[in-house]
């Protein structure tokens, strides 16, 4: 009679387990949605936009195109790098198109607006090519990731790398005016004076500036041995073509302070061979790396940069956390992502702290001299690897208020 009531029990505890794992993966809306928000037309375009798109899109085929039986839909749209067209197009995905997560969010300024709607509406939004602090500092939340690098580790990279040479103790600053760059050259600024180095000053210009001469002369009569870019994209390029016109090099050096594979293809060998750079991946980094480029390039024409590689594997990680815990209640997909490690061709032994943080190595290159390429987009060869540890921010100087002091 124990027996058969064991056997009872036991087939009834099964039965209970399966309707609950039945139940628990679930869909809230028998969908889940992902938004990719990003530049589509503006300075950003290239190094994100449509790349970021594919990436995204590459990722949830890969995964399989379903989850728990159900469509993964991938939508995208401009922002337009204005934040409060990118704060509305959030708002809408989340309250009427139940988009459960949001990523790319190129822009420093769009994705501080948005992960205050991240917060409010409690969505998730993974961020891959902005690099402002805020992110994982005061506008922190459960449902905010900041992935793929900061202005921590581009200052602690590259900054540091060119303080600390004999010839690298004075800066000034080409700064493009909004949150990216403000907060990029605050970080250097601080790592330059540290090591005993001294700011002499800065110019700040719009996104999107084409005439830079004005700029260039203000760096260049500063007399300032480093000039230290604080801006990405076209902004970079347009001023690294500008300082070579006004014959600024090679009397004074330029540290570009957030370059891009993109960057380096579009301006060539001749004018960046030397340059150092701080990436979080390099597509020429391992097999599977390669593998994903491969691909990348035959759908977009172009090699992915760590954003887009960022996005590929991020978008992997939110798809397993919300396999892995069942359903899409941002939640228990929050406490999942931080609990699981991530090991993919773009990070090994990666992992996200509680404010938020994707910890992961990063890397020093120096741009190749033509006769050290072997072709088009073979750009880089590593100086050094940066442990994640030492890379991003210590977790005891965080604000945000996840974190237990």
């Amino acid at each position: 009679m124990q027996t058969k009531l064991w056997k009872y029990v036991a087939a009834s505890a099964a039965l209970a387990a399966g309707s609950t794992i039945s139940q628990a993966q679930q869909l809230s809306d028998d969908v889940l949605r992902i938004g990719v928000l990003t530049d589509i037309s503006g300075v950003y375009a290239d190094i994100s936009g449509k790349g970021a798109v594919e990436a995204v899109r590459m990722a949830v085929e890969d995964y399989g195109g379903t989850m728990f039986g159900k469509p993964i839909e991938v939508i995208f749209a401009d922002h337009l790098n204005k934040p409060d067209v990118g704060a509305a197009r959030a708002r809408e995905w989340f309250d009427r198109d139940g988009v459960d997560m949001i990523t790319d969010l190129a822009n420093s300024a769009v994705a501080l607006a948005v992960a205050d709607l991240a917060k409010e509406k409690k969505r998730h939004i993974i961020v891959n090519n902005p690099s402002n602090m805020g992110l994982t500092n005061d506008r922190c939340s459960p449902y905010t990731i900041h992935y793929t690098y900061d202005a921590y580790s581009l200052a602690h990279g590259t900054g540091r790398t060119v303080a600390e040479q004999p010839d690298g103790d004075t800066w000034f600053f080409l700064t493009v005016d909004f949150a990216f760059g403000i907060g990029l050259e605050e970080q250097v600024a601080q790592v330059v004076r540290n090591a005993n180095g001294k700011v002499l000053g800065s110019a700040r210009h719009p996104l999107g500036t084409t005439d830079y001469s004005s700029y260039v002369l203000q760096a260049q009569t500063s007399g300032a041995k480093i000039i230290g870019l604080a801006s990405t994209g076209q902004d970079t390029i347009n001023a690294i073509k500008a300082a070579h016109e006004f014959g600024v090099t090679p009397k004074q050096k330029l540290a570009a302070l957030l370059l891009w594979i993109n960057d380096i293809h579009a301006l060539g060998l001749d004018v960046t061979q030397g340059l150092l750079l701080t990436n979080a991946w390099y597509w020429d980094m391992n097999e599977g790396s390669r593998d994903f480029a491969k691909r990348f390039m035959e759908r977009v024409g172009q090699m992915p940069n760590m954003a887009h590689a960022g996005d590929y594997s991020s978008t992997m990680h939110y798809l397993k956390a919300v396999e892995a815990a069942g359903t899409d209640d941002p939640d228990a997909v929050s406490e999942q992502m931080r609990k699981t490690p991530i090991n993919d061709f773009f990070a090994q032994n990666g992992y996200i702290r509680e404010d938020g943080r994707m910890v992961h190595d990063m890397y020093l290159w120096e741009v190749k001299s033509p006769a050290e390429s072997k072709g088009p987009w073979d750009y880089f060869k590593l100086v050094k690897t940066i442990p994640g540890e030492q890379a991003f921010a210590p977790l005891s100087a965080s604000t945000c208020y996840l974190v237990k002091k």
